[in-house]
């Protein structure tokens, strides 16, 4: 699918987060040359269509204390990673889940989940709920802490270049 220019501009004026006022809307739509109502619809209408996910809060989770964060990863047979990799992402406190290629010999694992806690031991005890859920069907998992953290925002577009 191909954005219109009018929807790229939508996209572009609000992939950052929305103004904190009572009615963030009509201040974007408003600098869009949009009503509220307009640009609610096209938003509406770019979720249906799939081109945007959500629109949601975005909390800092390490102001909230959760300061220890894991991606955990596991090399589970390939058979049943989609499946197991649906109830694993459905977990509460799995943030991100995906499947991704192993890198053989040195990376056999292909899926990957995210989960954060106050401490490490409560992110380990988190790791050994998803490997009790994986079961059989894994051969192999690990955990990496984060330990600092390089960028925090999601995929943005870039304005036109010329």
């Amino acid at each position: 699918m191909t954005l219109t220019p009018q929807d790229r501009t939508i996209v572009e004026a609000t992939q950052a987060g929305l103004p904190l006022v009572t009615r963030p809307f009509a201040v974007v739509a408003e600098s869009l040359g949009l009503s509220e109502a307009e640009l609610i619809d096209r938003l509406k209408q770019l979720k249906a269509q799939g081109v945007i996910r959500r629109i949601g809060a975005a909390p800092n989770h390490y102001r909230l204390g959760m300061t220890a964060n894991g991606m955990t990863v596991w090399d589970v047979d390939d058979a049943v990673v989609d499946s197991l990799g649906e109830k694993v992402g459905a977990l509460p406190f799995v943030t991100h889940c995906y499947r991704r290629p192993r890198a053989l010999p040195d990376w056999p694992y292909n899926l990957f989940a995210m989960v954060h806690g106050e401490t490490r031991e409560e992110v380990i005890a988190k790791r050994v709920e998803i490997s009790s859920l994986l079961g059989k069907a894994c051969r192999a998992g690990d955990i990496l802490f984060s330990t600092r953290i390089l960028k925090k925002t999601g995929m943005r577009l870039r304005g036109k270049e010329g």
